[in-house]
């Protein structure tokens, strides 16, 4: 393992021009934010944002489709055309005041089928090359304006993901039950071993020192939400705990810009389920956690976008053992203060056999890249030399994306 790796940081200080107005402030002085969801196994998003207009959708899953509104466990309905997992209702508040929005048909332009591959793909930018060594996040920390500190991005989970990794620093935590767990860098002796061994002006030495501070920063705002509990009632569990530990670090720490954290368990090959079973177990937490940060965060909420996305979508036949096999396009969902949401977003291609792509997957209409690049020019301001650096062969965005977020 790479001593920088290990340290769960990167060093070095290239910067891009940026616009002195791209990063508005609140009225509390902290920036607009962007927070990514990383579904890691590949969500089946005809079962999340479901297309119960087209009758193909319940021939080619006769045991796992989910219902027509109005029938038992049925799909919740968006529009005349989608309707979402009943699993997910704690975000409908959030669909009818319009801040939650959906993407389908989209993904990576990459036909790969293979997790790590796939995986890799959306985390670096750059779509079939897995040569680039850095992460798209990183390099938009880059593009954003001074000072970088070693808490501007945060990366919710055990290790710091590739999304992250590249030249400036960037923060990881756990933020489950053992969050605040001590470490042996932790304890006196060691930690001061530790910095007179990195006390140089080097590179390597400058990285410790900015993990030591970001992880001090960090675990102090945790210890204090800590001991903010509500007459002793026992905190969430899963991913609403760490949704609310997320939103009240970014309260706290006015100067997080960039989070990311991700979940795992939707690679759904048996028994997946519908309304009830394997997959609506993983939805119900992750939407009631998303409704969970949308509250915590408060007034932060008005200048945060949020966005869910998983590394390539599920075949949209089922398989012989109940479940579904790795497949193509899939659904991004988009929510936050700004977005412009109660909307199904995106080109739908369709379910017929001739739509599919390669006879069996929802097509990709629209390059999750375009989704994001909306995102970084109409929330935090880039210009289209900024986009293009941080996602380079970045192809034109649909029309209808515009409209995704007020701007």
């Amino acid at each position: 393992m790479n001593r920088r790796d290990f340290l769960g940081l990167s060093a070095g200080m290239t910067l891009l021009p940026f616009g002195p107005a791209a990063w508005a402030a609140t009225a509390e002085g902290g920036p607009k934010r962007l927070i990514v969801i990383f579904l890691r196994g590949a969500v089946d998003g005809l079962n999340v944002v479901v297309p119960y207009a087209e009758q193909t959708y319940y021939e080619v899953r006769p045991t796992i489709a989910i219902g027509a509104p109005g029938t038992d466990l049925g799909a919740l309905p968006l529009d005349g055309r989608f309707g979402l997992n009943p699993a997910l209702a704690s975000l409908l508040p959030l669909w009818t005041e319009r801040k939650l929005a959906f993407v389908h048909a989209a993904g990576s332009p990459d036909a790969t089928r293979s997790h790590f591959d796939a995986q890799l793909f959306i985390e670096n930018g750059t779509p079939g090359d897995g040569t680039t060594r850095d992460g798209w996040m990183n390099r938009l920390l880059a593009a954003l304006p001074e000072p970088h500190g070693p808490t501007d991005a945060v990366s919710v989970g055990p290790t710091l993901p590739q999304i992250l990794r590249g030249e400036l620093p960037a923060a990881n935590l756990r933020l489950g039950p053992e969050a605040a767990r001590l470490t042996p860098l932790d304890r006196p002796e060691i930690s001061r071993a530790f910095d007179r061994l990195y006390a140089g002006n080097d590179a390597l030495s400058e990285a410790y020192r900015q993990a030591r501070a970001a992880r001090v920063e960090l675990l102090g705002d945790l210890a204090s939400e800590m001991r903010q509990a509500d007459n002793g009632a026992p905190l969430p569990s899963g991913f609403p705990l760490e949704a609310a530990r997320l939103a009240h670090l970014i309260r706290r720490d006015r100067k997080i810009r960039l989070a990311f954290a991700s979940l795992g368990g939707w690679d759904t090959h048996v028994n997946q389920g519908k309304g009830k079973g394997q997959l609506a177990n993983r939805l119900q937490p992750l939407g009631d956690g998303l409704a969970t940060l949308a509250k915590g965060l408060g007034k932060d909420w008005d200048d945060t976008v949020v966005v869910v996305i998983s590394e390539f979508g599920r075949t949209v036949h089922e398989n012989g053992n109940g479940g579904t096999d790795h497949g193509h396009g899939n659904v991004v969902w988009v929510l936050g203060g700004p977005v412009r949401g109660g909307h199904v977003y995106g080109d739908w291609p369709g379910l017929a056999k001739a739509q599919l792509y390669q006879g069996r997957d929802l097509a990709v209409t629209t390059d999750y890249r375009t989704i994001f690049a909306t995102i970084l020019e109409r929330h935090l301001g880039l210009d289209d030399r900024q986009l293009v650096q941080i996602f380079p062969g970045l192809p034109p965005a649909r029309s209808n994306l515009s409209e995704l977020l007020a701007g």
